[in-house]
């Protein structure tokens, strides 16, 4: 029997959360791995973006069809479209938790070059980041979207100390480079991380008010 447009566009909404819950739990583990210096941990991370990945794909597939076979009306059509940029966002916000999991194989081969307690404080911002984007999308909330898009700055700003002192640390002594750099590259993916939520963000406020904020100081 066919599938009708609303089970459809049902089943959308459960593989965009399903993808979101896998990636929430991405960014934790590759953190955990890092903190931790936990190399299995990070080979399941790297290992798990497989499945978050075949959801990418079901959720554009099932926007294809929508629009393709149903012509959708312009509500159901902005959310559909809305999907599928949030698909994108969510998969490569996977990505970086996977670039994070092998910058945690790496570090933890040496010694560790100091105590991790910037790290998980940038990483506790962008995952309230993560977590509160998706629960805008879940109830069509826009001013819980405005919330994590005000984040954003505090997330740029925190990277940005974390750079700033271990650029120190490579000035001190030329052997703390290697691993000051891998560190730096774990801070910006963090950052990046947390703008792919604040990409979330607004196009939740765009799905919801039909109102395009991503170049607008005040969203």
């Amino acid at each position: 029997m066919p599938i009708s447009f609303d089970q459809e566009l049902s089943a959308l909404k459960e593989k965009i959360l399903l993808m979101g819950g896998k990636v929430e739990e991405s960014i934790r583990l590759a953190l955990k791995s890092i903190v931790n210096r936990d190399s299995d941990l990070a080979k399941k991370v790297i290992e798990f973006d497989r499945d978050i990945n075949d959801l990418e794909i079901e959720v554009d597939e099932i926007c294809h069809r929508l629009l393709a076979l149903h012509q959708p009306m312009a509500g159901d059509m902005r959310f559909i479209t809305s999907a599928m940029k949030i698909n994108s966002d969510l998969e490569r916000q996977a990505d970086l938790a996977v670039n994070m999991a092998k910058r945690a194989l790496t570090l933890n081969q040496e010694a560790q070059l100091k105590p991790f307690v910037d790290i998980p404080r940038l990483a506790n911002i962008t995952l309230e980041m993560v977590k509160v984007s998706l629960d805008s999308l879940v109830n069509r909330d826009p001013q819980m979207a405005r919330q994590v898009c005000l984040r954003d700055d505090e997330a740029d700003d925190l990277n940005d100390q974390i750079i700033r002192e271990l650029i120190n640390y490579m000035l001190e002594d030329q052997a703390n480079i290697k691993r000051a750099l891998d560190i730096i590259q774990v801070s910006r993916d963090l950052e990046r991380i947390a703008d792919h939520a604040t990409n979330v963000a607004e196009v939740v406020i765009y799905m919801v008010e039909g109102k395009d904020i991503r170049h607008s100081r005040g969203r």
